[in-house]
């Protein structure tokens, strides 16, 4: 690990696909702020401005645009209190260089993992929880809401930076 270029650890929360639902939303949060995280990801498909309202708490917030991102007033939203970072975002954070993108191209997921230029790549599009790591990077998915295709639980993810360990917390009961 550490290709990013901040130098102290963080724990970073990481959620995906949330699509509306102020539940998960709200658990969502709640696990980040048990967990005192310095750093939100949201890996897209917010879907509505009034559902990123709910991320606006005590942490730096960065979100990519999902698939059913369709509100463009959505960035504006985002942009008031975190970063929007479009279709995807490089961050360094805690000394760990992360690719941030929604994950609707497989084979762009898989290159941003290959390419060796990050310890992370944080993806969502799937609903389907994943935590894998290839030639050193991470792939992590915390999943999202269920559907038929799909029907896994979805979690809040907090990953400390410095010892690459995961704290999943599920969203839906």
């Amino acid at each position: 690990m550490g290709r990013g270029v901040e130098p102290a650890s963080m724990r970073v929360g990481i959620v995906s696909d949330t699509h509306d639902n102020l539940d998960v939303v709200e658990r969502a949060v709640d696990a980040f702020e048990s967990a005192g995280v310095g750093t939100v990801i949201h890996c897209g498909d917010i879907v509505a401005p009034f559902s990123a309202a709910p991320f606006n708490g005590a942490w730096d917030f960065f979100a990519v645009r999902g698939n059913n991102d369709g509100e463009w007033a959505l960035a504006d939203a985002v942009d008031d209190f975190g970063t929007y970072l479009g279709e995807m975002g490089e961050l360094a954070l805690g000394g760990a260089a992360f690719a941030v993108y929604h994950g609707t191209s497989g084979p762009l997921v898989d290159a941003l993992v290959e390419c060796g230029r990050y310890d992370y790549v944080c993806h969502g599009h799937t609903h389907e929880y994943a935590h894998k790591e290839r030639d050193g990077t991470v792939r992590l998915n915390p999943g999202g809401i269920p559907f038929e295709a799909a029907p896994e639980t979805p979690y809040a993810v907090v990953l400390d930076t410095e010892s690459g360990e995961l704290e999943r917390t599920p969203l839906i009961e």
